[in-house]
């Protein structure tokens, strides 16, 4: 990145996001995480292993449960929805008859009470009859109604919205807007109050809303502005769909998740209770985010179902088509994509699991783990899906309904690749979770650094933050040079998989070390190196996955010798594939393109290079704003 760029002071705007985004977060560390300590340097594998258990009464509840959506899932036609890009009346019905909407929701309040981990084994399931399930479901409990009433409601407010919510009433969340994406600062949506102070009327336009146009309750983040010395600030609002002034003007339709319910919301003048408020004024935004703490982790469960149905068909594909006299999976360029989508497949449902297992838990804080599973899923169920287009050549590009309609099984391989495509952008697009993730990761330099992290600083707050830094650092950066990992022998209790775990533990020392030196050279321009950063972040992901499925085997393999055998094979195919993206990712730190791809774009952004678009026509041109107006 050029000097220009990395030196130039901060905009007013680019402060205020800063500000809002900082006083949202969750600072305190009171349980331990795991992740966290992948970023420092401190391998605590204890924290992951003997691998978490679920109790059997919770685990018998769970399976009684999916045994019955099964066999509500056998009578859905799935390329119906695909067709007709919708979800009939009768499949919400018959998933509100067997509770599949109260899924998460406490037992005393008319739900399932159901864990983490069967919640998202549920969501493997409906997701590969239709995503679309998956994303009704999931936007109703992950992220709707159920989960911030149920962190952050009053007693009244549990009690009138949960037993609803479990009984079916769809939910949704609004937080997006045309003009304002993950920078709340933003937010346009205002909600101002009444002069006698007992409701507050909504005013600004949603977009993107999950559920919305189907939904009978929502949660609205809107700005309430400062009034009688009150600061306001966003603030979270449960809204009845069907309250006066609320408008769901349009419909949207995406490349993918066709049959999912989503749209633009228009509020004006709508009147809503004050105790309808969700936690105080202000806390807004620190709702949100802590109910996407757990609520991130329906995608990496949804990825996961998705690359088992790849498996399943790459692996049947595989040794059905014959090519040269062979079948196609014993050539070595087809075998090398069956291998990673196996071990993926394997990966995935580990890392979902275990996230899952620790948040049900309680005893650890996973912040950094629902993160890194949401990013780190995303990321590799997507190439699972492309893989799986590739291994079935052009059939893989030919739609299931056309396969059908020749003859041959409708395998939609090219809707999976479309359905998958939208987990890299959902609840955080993996940009933005590289910063979220980056941002907790370096807390403890930050914290350490003081003022040097800080542009706006003067040079003798700096020098005070400099001795403050020198004394942590002397203590802390000694304990990154040697560990159990460069000891032939330790972790012997993982078997074959024990130098996976070595290498985990060497390079959770190198990934601090190479951190501190980030750090220490850029300090409070370290933000604006987001490759740099993004590549840390990646590595950390890796390292958590390499360890998800090493501890994950073993504990399969203490339970069940057979098919723990073959997760231990699993397992070490997978962290062989994972050391090699370790490796080039650590390669990647040490030299970047970011200067120059900066100089690039500021050129291209410019209008300068407007001559390489000649001799095309854009049919786009003319047809609207970029951004549709607020008004």
């Amino acid at each position: 990145m050029s000097n220009v760029a990395v030196n130039q002071a901060p905009t007013p705007g680019e402060r205020k996001a800063r500000e809002v985004a900082e006083a949202a977060r969750e600072t305190q560390w009171t349980r331990p995480s795991f992740a966290k300590g992948l970023y420092l340097g401190s391998f605590d594998v204890g924290l992951i292993h003997p691998y978490p258990t679920s109790e059997p009464d919770a685990e018998a509840r769970g399976a009684t449960f999916r045994a019955g959506l099964l066999e509500v899932c056998r009578t859905i036609d799935g390329r119906a929805i695909e067709r007709e890009d919708h979800i009939p009346e009768h499949v919400v019905e018959a998933l509100r008859r067997v509770g599949a909407f109260g899924m998460k929701i406490p037992q005393r309040y008319g739900g399932l009470g159901l864990s983490l981990v069967d919640y998202g084994r549920a969501l493997m399931l409906v997701s590969t009859v239709h995503p679309s399930l998956g994303a009704l479901l999931s936007a109703h409990q992950s992220i709707g109604v159920p989960e911030p009433v149920h962190q952050f409601g009053s007693p009244a407010q549990k009690q009138e919205y949960l037993p609803r919510c479990a009984a079916g009433a769809i939910s949704a969340f609004l937080l997006t807007e045309p003009d304002v994406g993950s920078d709340p600062a933003r937010l346009g949506t205002t909600a101002t109050p009444t002069e006698d102070g007992a409701a507050y009327l909504l005013d600004g336009t949603k977009l993107w809303t999950t559920n919305g146009p189907i939904a009978e309750l929502l949660v609205v983040m809107a700005v309430v502005p400062p009034h009688d010395g009150e600061r306001g600030g966003i603030s979270a609002f449960v809204v009845e769909a069907d309250t006066p002034g609320i408008t769901v003007e349009h419909r949207n339709r995406f490349m993918g998740l066709r049959g999912m319910e989503n749209g633009v919301t228009r509020f004006r003048q709508v009147r809503v209770p004050a105790e309808n408020r969700l936690g105080r004024e202000g806390q807004g935004l620190k709702i949100a985010l802590t109910t996407l703490n757990t609520g991130r982790l329906s995608i990496p469960a949804i990825c996961a179902g998705g690359s088992k149905w790849a498996l399943s068909i790459a692996r049947q594909w595989s040794t059905e088509r014959v090519q040269w006299g062979r079948p196609v999976g014993e050539h070595e360029a087809i075998a090398s994509k069956l291998a990673f989508i196996a071990a993926t497949t394997f990966a995935l449902e580990s890392v979902f699991d275990l996230s899952a297992r620790l948040a049900d838990a309680g005893q650890k804080d996973v912040r950094i783990e629902a993160a890194l599973a949401k990013l780190w899923a995303s990321e590799m169920g997507y190439r699972v899906a492309d893989e799986l287009v590739q291994i079935r050549g052009g059939r893989g590009y030919e739609s299931a309904d056309s396969l059908a309609a020749r003859g041959e099984r409708a395998v939609g391989a090219e809707q999976l690749l479309r359905d998958m495509r939208i987990n890299r952008i959902f609840e955080g697009s993996s940009e933005i979770m590289r910063l979220l993730i980056a941002r907790e990761a370096v807390d403890a330099h930050l914290a350490a650094a003081g003022e040097l992290a800080s542009r706006d600083a003067s040079l003798g707050a700096k020098a005070r933050s400099a001795v403050g830094a020198s004394r942590f650092y002397v203590r802390w950066f000694p304990s990154l040079l040697a560990g159990e990992g460069s000891r032939p022998g330790t972790y012997a209790e993982f078997g074959r998989l024990a130098r996976h775990v070595r290498f985990v533990e060497r390079s959770s020392r190198a990934l601090a070390r190479r951190t501190f030196y980030a750090m220490a050279r850029y300090q409070a321009r370290l933000d604006r190196r987001q490759v740099l950063l993004g590549h840390i972040v990646d590595i950390g992901a890796e390292l958590f996955a390499m360890s998800a499925v090493c501890t994950r085997a073993v504990a399969m393999r203490r339970s069940d010798p057979v098919a723990g055998a073959d997760a231990v094979r699993l397992a070490d195919a997978f962290c062989e594939q994972s050391r090699a993206r370790v490796d080039a990712l650590f390669r990647g730190l040490g030299g970047s393109t970011g200067p120059t791809d900066n100089r690039l774009a500021r050129a291209v952004m410019a209008g300068r290079m407007t001559w390489v678009e000649d001799g095309i026509l854009d049919p786009s041109e003319g047809t609207g704003p970029w951004i549709a107006p607020r008004g």
